[in-house]
């Protein structure tokens, strides 16, 4: 995404109807639902390995998740798109 005038994104933006906060909240929340599926399939792994290791990947989203700035469109729209992708390819693998 590239910013082409101060408070306006290009037409890439899926959320180029709501402010960079509504968009920090669909990012904060992409990233607890990932965090959670990934730690659901750690309690659900019968492999101790395999559970640290989806444990560990919980665990560096959510230092991620703190070190993207709150009004970078660019990154939080690229996570969002990259999470949501993650969590689609997750969809049944917990159940």
């Amino acid at each position: 995404m590239v910013v082409t005038t101060p408070g306006r994104q290009d037409a890439s933006d899926p959320y180029d109807r709501v402010g960079t906060e509504v968009v920090h909240d669909i990012f904060t929340e992409t990233a607890t639902r990932l965090a959670g599926q990934y730690l659901a399939l750690a309690d659900a792994s019968p492999d101790d390995s395999e559970g640290d290791r989806l444990r560990e990947r919980a665990m560096r989203l959510l230092t991620l998740k703190r070190a993207v700035p709150a009004d970078d469109r660019a990154q939080l729209t690229a996570y969002i798109r990259l999470w949501r992708g993650e969590l689609e390819a997750l969809k049944g693998v917990a159940r």
